[in-house]
Formats: structure tokens, C-alpha cells, sequence
């Protein structure tokens, strides 16, 4: 779970160290005996019921239509990943996704959608799902070809290909991007709620991965869907989706923290009894070294996830560059302290049905999806050469800029 000491740093008020704590006892007494890797779809239904009746899922949507509060509270979505992901990978990627795949109706729906959508998925009676990749445009969401065309004046027609969509196959309704060509490139995509068993949505493919979770590929194909369900104005799509990572990509480097916390856990005890040249690992000081450094990442990520939060929190517009940095940093750090991990276990870290073999697998996904780490460099360094290139211009200028 989130360390204590760090919870009474300034970041957080009483609410979420409430929070932390009732969402811990929930992972650690009801999420082991839901998590079943041998059938993740029955996983899922169960883990997002459960949630819904413990209230958790209150927190991926917004008050009044079901959620807790009237804007969603990253620190909160961020506690809930790092606590459940330290439970279990698939109790973490099961709430995700119920605040991934309804944050657009959440950040930019109308009143009508609102209530149609939200209350169902924080009652954990629907399961959302987030659909924007598609086989020739992960990264690069302007590149995306699926296509909605006015079908009369009441409905849009959806024709193409997403893939790589979580909860694809057991999901009630999907937000799909769409190519509705109000402008070229990035500015003519817009947002669609797509409910599951609309004629022309079919699940084509379902997607094995080394960490099991339901994943697929969708096909639309005349699929009609009324334009009361485009989420956002037209060509606002990417805006939309832009957003709405905005608000969630911090929430994967939490994820990625509470992996390598379990990770950790492990470790420190595999060191303490493990047996070794008349002593144990952990008096070894090459163990020692390993386990400082897994501290130091460990530390470190949770400095810019939570940083990342606070300041979306305190009611920033947008935290790209923060978001950024706290993913990539993270998700790269678990991978090291999750390494380590496995490498202290030795042969038994890579037996299947050990813990620490399980996190390395999941770990590994979440330097991809929601923007791969090398996707992260670009808006860093994109984001620190806007910000020197508006600095000389003031310096030009005679005046003085201050970074924030």
C-alpha cells in the first residue's frame, strides 16, 4: 500500500489518508479471492462489482451523476492504482479502466450523457472502455483512419479498425475516436460513445498478452450511432482524448509504484530468509546495494506521480509535462526495481506462479500503453524547448519570463 510516512507529506489532506486505508483493507481482504488469471474476463465482472459496492468506483466519476465528487481527484485515482496494483494487476487495470474509458464523458459530456453513463459505471454495473488505437496509429492518434460520416441528420456511420482496446469483449459501451474530417490531421477527429451490441460493432480478435487482461480488436462496419452520442463538439476529438490521458497518464506511473512496491515487499523478505555463505541475502552488501537503489526509485516515482496529481488537483488546466514525466519515470523505475526483485529470488524469481515473476510481466505493458516511454521524452522535450525558445524571446524582448 502507499507508504505512511509518505501519505503525511503535504500533498495530501485527511481524505485521502481515509481513503488509503479503506482501500487497502479492501485489497488485501476481498481482491485476492476475485483475481482468477485463468479467466480474466469472469475477473474483471467480478473485480468492477466489487468495487461498485464498496463505493471505490464513486471515485473514477463525478458528482452529482454517481461519483464523489465534482471533479475527479487524481490523487485519489492515483492512491486507489498504486494500492490495488500492490494487491494485483488485474484489481488496478479493472478500476483504470472504469475512469479511463468514462473520463471523456466525465471532463466534457453533456448533462443527458452524464446520467445515461456514469451512475452505471460507478455502481459497477457497466464496464467502460477507452478505444483510440488502431493497427497503424497507436502513438500517433492523428494518424487514425476509422471514419464517422453523417448517416441523415440524426445519425453518424462508424467504419474502420481499433486494436489493442482493454476490456474490448466485455465492455458495455466504448468511447471510440473517429475521423469526422472537419479539418486535416489531428483537428478533424471527434469522440463517440459506442454501446456494445450496436449493429456493425464486432469483436474480431481477442488480443493474448504476457499479463493476461481482456483485450481486443474492434471492427465497425455501418455501424449507426445517434449524434446525441458524440462526446464534444465536432473535430474536438483530440482534445477530448488529449485531456482525458492528462487527467489518467500520471494514474499509470501509480500503477507502476505500486508494482514495484510489492515488488519490494518481496524482496526484503526473500533477502531476510534466504539462506546464503552462513548468513542471509540481506547481509550480503552487494543485496544491500540493490535494495538502496530500489528505494531510491521507488522514492523518487512517488515524488513526481504524487507531484504530478497535486498540481492537477490545485486546478492546473493541463499537467502534460508533469503526467509525462511521472510515467515514464515510474513505469522505467518499476521495470529496475522489479529486475532486482527477480534477480534476488534468483531461479525461483522466474517460476511461474511466484510473485515477483507475475510483476515482472505486468510491469512491462505499462511502459507502452497510454503513451509509450519514448513517446514521453518527446513532450518533455518538447515542452522544455517551448518553454527556453519563449524565454529568449522575452530575453529578446527586454523582459523576464519565470517557469513554472
Amino acid at each position: 500500500m502507499p507508504d505512511q510516512a509518505f501519505l503525511r507529506l503535504p500533498f495530501f489532506e485527511a481524505r485521502h489518508r481515509s481513503f488509503a486505508q479503506a482501500i487497502f483493507e479492501f485489497a488485501s481482504t476481498s481482491v485476492p479471492g476475485l483475481v482468477d488469471h485463468h479467466d480474466v474476463d469472469s475477473s474483471c465482472r467480478k473485480l468492477v462489482r466489487a468495487l461498485g459496492d464498496a463505493g471505490f468506483l464513486r471515485h473514477a466519476v463525478i458528482a452529482p451523476h454517481g461519483g464523489e465528487r465534482p471533479h475527479l481527484d487524481v490523487r485519489t485515482l492515483c492512491l486507489a492504482r498504486e494500492t490495488l496494483a500492490f494487491a494485483a494487476g488485474l484489481a488496478d487495470f479493472a478500476f483504470a479502466m472504469q475512469g479511463l474509458g468514462t473520463g471523456p464523458v466525465s471532463l466534457f459530456g453533456t448533462r443527458e450523457q452524464k446520467e445515461r453513463w456514469l451512475s452505471k459505471v460507478a455502481k459497477g454495473e457497466h464496464i467502460a472502455a477507452f478505444a483510440l488505437s488502431e493497427p497503424e496509429a497507436g502513438s500517433d492518434p492523428a494518424a487514425m483512419t476509422t471514419t464517422a460520416t453523417a448517416d441523415g441528420s440524426a445519425h453518424l456511420r462508424l467504419d474502420g479498425v481499433k486494436t489493442w482496446i482493454s476490456n474490448g469483449g466485455i465492455a458495455d459501451h466504448y468511447v471510440v475516436f473517429c475521423r469526422t474530417g472537419e479539418a486535416a490531421g489531428a483537428r478533424g477527429l471527434s469522440a463517440v460513445m459506442v454501446e456494445a451490441g450496436t449493429p456493425g460493432l464486432e469483436i474480431t480478435e481477442r488480443l493474448e498478452t504476457i499479463a493476461p487482461h481482456p483485450l481486443a480488436t474492434l471492427r465497425f462496419e455501418g455501424c449507426r450511432v445517434p449524434v446525441a452520442n458524440r462526446i464534444g463538439g465536432p473535430g474536438e476529438g483530440f482534445k477530448v482524448a488529449m485531456a482525458t490521458l492528462d487527467v489518467f497518464r500520471s494514474t499509470v506511473g501509480a500503477a507502476a509504484l505500486g508494482l514495484a512496491r510489492r515488488a519490494f515487499a518481496e524482496a526484503l523478505r526473500r533477502a531476510s530468509t534466504r539462506k546464503m555463505f552462513g548468513a542471509t541475502l540481506a547481509d550480503l552488501q552487494l543485496t544491500q546495494g540493490a535494495l538502496a537503489e530500489m528505494v531510491a526509485d521507488i522514492e523518487a516515482s512517488a515524488l513526481l506521480v504524487y507531484r504530478a496529481a497535486w498540481t492537477k488537483d490545485q486546478g492546473a488546466e493541463r499537467i502534460t509535462k508533469e503526467a509525462a514525466l511521472a510515467k515514464l519515470v515510474a513505469t522505467e523505475a518499476g521495470q529496475r526495481v522489479i529486475d532486482k526483485a527477480v534477480q534476488i529470488f534468483g531461479g525461483a524469481g522466474v517460476l511461474s506462479g511466484v510473485k515477483v515473476e507475475e510483476l515482472y510481466r505486468e510491469i512491462r505493458a505499462l511502459r507502452i500503453y497510454e503513451g509509450a516511454s519514448e513517446v514521453q521524452k518527446i513532450v518533455i522535450a518538447r515542452a522544455e524547448l517551448a518553454a527556453h525558445a519563449a524565454e529568449s524571446l522575452a530575453a529578446a524582448n527586454g523582459k523576464s519570463v519565470r517557469r513554472s
